[in-house]
Formats: C-alpha cells, sequence, structure tokens
C-alpha cells in the first residue's frame, strides 16, 4: 500500500511536466503602416473611426443591415460552421475527462451445473456465483501525452470559433457586395431607360423635322436604329438584376425568389461612405480571424507533437476493483464476500522505436507545413488589405472625375438638341451628344458601384468583426 502511495505522489510530482516542444506564437509582421492608407493630413475622411464598429451601419442603409442580420442568424453554411465549433467543444470535453479516472460499475451472476467426475463429495451439484463492484482506471500522466492532447484539442476549438469568424465577416461581405451590385445594376438600368427616352424625344425631333422638310430620312433611320440598340440594353440588365435578386437570397438562407418584392424597389447606391481606421499591419493582423484560425492550428500541431513524443516513454496505468463475491445474491457485500484489487499496469509499447519516431517525425513535418501555411496567410491578408486600400483610393478619385464629366455632358445634350432645332448643327453631332452622355453616366453608375464595393472589401480586409458590438 505505501508502495502504491509512492507512485501517486511520483504521478504528482511529474504531473507538471510535459515532453515536446513548448509553444511560441510566431513573430508579428514588422511593417509601421500601410502602403496605401490615407495619411492623416488627406482631407478625405474615408478611414478616421474605429474599424471594431459594424461595418454595414455606416452605409445608413436600413435594408441591408436587416439582410446581413438574417444571413448571420439563417445563411446554411454558417450553421455548419456551428456544427463544426460544437464538434471541436465536444472533442475538447472528452480530451479533459482523459486526464480523470473512469469508473466503471459491474454486476454478474452464473449459474453450472457440475458433472461428477468434476466435483468433490462435499461438493454441492449445482454451483452458483454472483459479483459485483466498482472500478477505477488511471493514466498516470507522467510524461504529459494527456495534457498535450487537451492543448491540442483547446487550440482546435479556437481554429474551429474563429473559423466561424471568419465566415461571418466574408458572408456579411458577400451579402453587402451582392446588394451594391443590384442598387448599382438597378441604376444603370434607370440610365437605359433615361437613354431610351432621350433617343425617343431625340426622334420625335427628327420627325418634326423632317415634316417641316428640314430634316433627311436617313436621319429618322438612323434615329430608330439607335433608339432599338438603347431598348436592347435593357433586358440584359434586367436579367442580371433577377440574378442579383437570387444570390441575396440563398445568402440570407432563403429560397432564390423570397427576397424578389422586397429588392424588386430600385435603391440608391450609398452616397456617403462609411469611416473606418486601417491601423497597423501588426494590429490588423491579431484581428482578422482567418490569421487567428492560422495560428492556433499551429499551436494544435505543435501540442501533437509532445503527444507522440511522449510514446518514447512507457505508460502507467493505474487500476483498482472493490467488490463482492458471493454463491448466494443476498450474500453480496457482507462478511468475507468483499474483495479488493490495486494494479500498476505498464505499456511497453514504446520499444517499438522505429514506429514511435515515425509518428515523431510526421508531427513535426505537419507542423512544419502549418507554419508556412500560416506565414502564407500572412502574407495574402497584408496583400488583399494593400488592394482593397489602393483600389478604393482610385474608386474614390475616377467617381469625381466621372460626376464633373456627367455634369458637363449634360449640359452639352442641352445645347445640342437647342443647335439642333434651330438647323446649326446635324443629327450626327447631336447623336454623337447623347451617346457620350449615356455612355459616361454608365460609366458613373459603375464606378460608384466599384467604390461601394472596394469599400466592403477594405472593410473585409481589415477584418471588421461583424459580431463586433
Amino acid at each position: 500500500m505505501y508502495k502504491m502511495a509512492g507512485v501517486i505522489s511520483l504521478a504528482g510530482l511529474l504531473g507538471a511536466c510535459a515532453v515536446g516542444p513548448e509553444y511560441q506564437s510566431p513573430e508579428p509582421i514588422a511593417l509601421k503602416r500601410f502602403t496605401h492608407a490615407p495619411s492623416a493630413t488627406e482631407p478625405s475622411g474615408a478611414f478616421a473611426a474605429p474599424a471594431d464598429l459594424l461595418f454595414w451601419q455606416g452605409f445608413e442603409d436600413p435594408l441591408l443591415a436587416q439582410l446581413i442580420k438574417r444571413t448571420l442568424a439563417e445563411n446554411q453554411n454558417l450553421q455548419a460552421a456551428l456544427a463544426r465549433y460544437q464538434e471541436a467543444e465536444a472533442l475538447l470535453r472528452g480530451a479533459r475527462r482523459n486526464q480523470l479516472p473512469s469508473v466503471t460499475a459491474g454486476a454478474a451472476a452464473s449459474g453450472q451445473r457440475l458433472a461428477e467426475v468434476e466435483r468433490l463429495p462435499s461438493d454441492e451439484q449445482h454451483l452458483e456465483r454472483y459479483q459485483a463492484g466498482v472500478a477505477l482506471s488511471w493514466e498516470l500522466d507522467l510524461f504529459g501525452r494527456l495534457r498535450r492532447a487537451t492543448q491540442s484539442s483547446e487550440a482546435e476549438l479556437q481554429a474551429a470559433g474563429a473559423d466561424r469568424q471568419t465566415l461571418q465577416v466574408a458572408l456579411a461581405g458577400q451579402v453587402a457586395s451582392s446588394y451594391f451590385e443590384l442598387r448599382g445594376l438597378q441604376q444603370q438600368l434607370r440610365v437605359a431607360q433615361d437613354s431610351v427616352r432621350l433617343q425617343q424625344a431625340s426622334l420625335d425631333i427628327v420627325g418634326v423635322r423632317l415634316e417641316a422638310g428640314r430634316g433627311t430620312l436617313f436621319d429618322q433611320v438612323r434615329a430608330r436604329a439607335q433608339l432599338d440598340t438603347n431598348r436592347a440594353a435593357i433586358p440584359q440588365l434586367e436579367a442580371s438584376i433577377g440574378s442579383a435578386i437570387h444570390r441575396i437570397g440563398v445568402l440570407t438562407g432563403q429560397s432564390p425568389t423570397a427576397l424578389a418584392q422586397v429588392l424588386a424597389t430600385p435603391g440608391d447606391l450609398p452616397r456617403r461612405q462609411p469611416t473606418i481606421s486601417a491601423g497597423s499591419p501588426g494590429e490588423v493582423l491579431r484581428r482578422r480571424p482567418d490569421i487567428q484560425a492560422a495560428e492556433r492550428r499551429l499551436a494544435a500541431a505543435s501540442a501533437r507533437i509532445g503527444v507522440a513524443t511522449a510514446d518514447l516513454f512507457p505508460r502507467f496505468t493505474l487500476d483498482g476493483l472493490l467488490g463482492s463475491l458471493a454463491g448466494n445474491g443476498s450474500d453480496l457485500f457482507t462478511g468475507g464476500t468483499r474483495t479488493g484489487r490495486v494494479a500498476l499496469g505498464v505499456d511497453w509499447s514504446f520499444l517499438d522505436r522505429a514506429q514511435v519516431q515515425a509518428r515523431i517525425d510526421a508531427a513535426d513535418a505537419q507542423s512544419a507545413r502549418l507554419l508556412a501555411d500560416y506565414r502564407q496567410a500572412v502574407l495574402l491578408a497584408l496583400e488583399e488589405t494593400e488592394t482593397w486600400l489602393l483600389r478604393y483610393h482610385h474608386a474614390q478619385h475616377r467617381v469625381m472625375l466621372l460626376q464633373s464629366a456627367a455634369d458637363a455632358a449634360g449640359q452639352a445634350v442641352e445645347q445640342a438638341r437647342d443647335r439642333y432645332e434651330q438647323g446649326l448643327i446635324g443629327y450626327f453631332e447631336l447623336l454623337a451628344a447623347e451617346q457620350e452622355f449615356t455612355a459616361i453616366r454608365d460609366d458613373l453608375v459603375r464606378s460608384q458601384t466599384e467604390r461601394a464595393l472596394a469599400m466592403v472589401g477594405v472593410y473585409r480586409s481589415l477584418a471588421g468583426a461583424p459580431d463586433a458590438a
């Protein structure tokens, strides 16, 4: 008994040690700022507010906020991510439980008829046996195998949680992008419809001039051809609008046509851009859940090296039994029927060193692979952020130039129509002015859409977490 107490004491003393490497997080990135982040002296305030806000609130569009809220609650990919998190949580509970003694209870009853040659004169013909008891088994985690396994499960759980946050950010961005693409298409449709009305008015003017003998049949045919060309753009835009509505419906966890009536009414692109703070690259990397997931998987792999290394050492198991064995059920746990056993088992599989070393080498290789994955994820995150910051900067500048061009082109059309009605210019000049005005308006809408999409991309790359508030 004293020897067994000594073993338990030794387990307590050695329990603080664990073989395998002690994990250390990779060194953070050394960059101080993003190359394309606006400086504090720039006039644009597009990057002034903190990035931990719900980014879509900055667009001041209640319908968009409602769609994203439903997506985060109903999207089926998120439901799957939640299930994966719950699976990792259950595996962690199991790993923690493995560090504790396991207790089982059992009972059995048997009867046997002895043959005459089997029994002594004093033996009975029928032999009955009843037994019941409680068994305990406890692996003495002398070299930290179980603790390393628990550490690995903890890191995997944290990685699963970060994966879910990554998906939340991505889905919120997808809904916002699809929504702005829809609004942009609806604005393009409005431009196309305005162009048709403008061309119809020009055709009417050509007809009046033709009846007055001041126009030509060529002008009328040319005006009618241009009108039909402008009309032909409408069906394609309507099809693209329907496709965008279907995409948003599925993202929100509904049927493709569930939001057809809600989204069919045209809406404006955001006139006011939300504000964020780009922050330093180190801050961004700490904030991004995909980087957190990669780092946690690296930590899990490091812990698994310890699990494999522990197999180089013997595995000790303490077993105990407290029960009763009697020839009659009513005699259980009485008098001399009580039984007990304490045993220390040793697993000698560590002697197969070649097999154990193969598992250690595999764990080392997996850790090296995940370290490379982590470093690549960091580089891709920096690339993504720099690219979206650059795209937003140029989209903002392009919108300003096209807005000025659209204003000038609109004035040119009015002047061209007046001059055409007065007979000072031909229809070709009027048509050219109208086509240029339509093209510039269409480019302006596309650029406004690209600016909104670039802002969403900036938020996604900076990981403005959707559940941060």
